[in-house]
């Protein structure tokens, strides 16, 4: 006697996409995407054409020199550094309230809603890298002294106007700005003795 092979009943397909539409919009709504992290910088305008390379003359006191080798080790003007000190040096040197005769000179300016006050606007943070600097260690430098700013900005704020920067109108923003402009400076890249 033969045996009668019985049929297997086959899956019903036909919801399958469906259900995987479903899956990958719900994945796509639940999960949290990373947001790349740069730095916030405002470039200067392209040069015209015809336009001459200019000579900046700066005083060596005016200047903050900040130098990041291929192991992330951090100088600053002659001195090695942690990241961590960084912040309050870059403070101190853009405040100048000792009127410190190595730290960027003062001089009187007349700034709206402050009136006339003596500010160090004249100085240049300058960061300059080796080529094999790690980018994590640039980043936190970078952090650093954009920090350094935002702290002497609301501490400006909250003395001129009883509340910090962010919560500051236009005006009173600009003229902080003015009090305390932010000045880093990128320079090329080099070797400081890495591969």
């Amino acid at each position: 006697m033969a045996r009668k092979k019985k049929k297997v009943p086959g899956l019903n397909a036909s919801s399958t996409a469906d259900i995987s539409f479903i899956l990958l919009i719900f994945f796509l709504v639940t999960t949290s995407m990373d947001t790349d992290m740069g730095l916030a910088r405002r470039l200067p305008q392209p040069p015209e054409p015809n336009q001459e390379d200019a000579q900046i003359d700066v005083k060596e006191r005016n200047v903050l020199n900040v130098r990041l080798n291929a192991a992330g080790n951090l100088m600053v003007n002659h001195d090695f550094i942690d990241i961590n000190q960084l912040r309050a040096r870059a403070k101190e040197f853009i405040q100048n309230k000792n009127n410190s005769p190595k730290l960027p000179e003062l001089h009187a300016k007349q700034i709206d809603l402050l009136g006339t006050c003596y500010v160090t606007d004249k100085h240049v943070i300058s960061v300059q890298t080796d080529r094999g600097t790690p980018y994590n260690v640039y980043f936190l430098v970078q952090n650093e002294l954009v920090a350094a700013y935002n702290e002497l900005r609301d501490d400006l704020a909250i003395a001129k106007f009883g509340h910090p920067y962010a919560r500051c109108s236009e005006d009173e923003q600009i003229a902080i700005r003015t009090y305390y402009p932010q000045k880093i400076s990128e320079a090329e890249p080099k070797n400081y003795g890495g591969n």
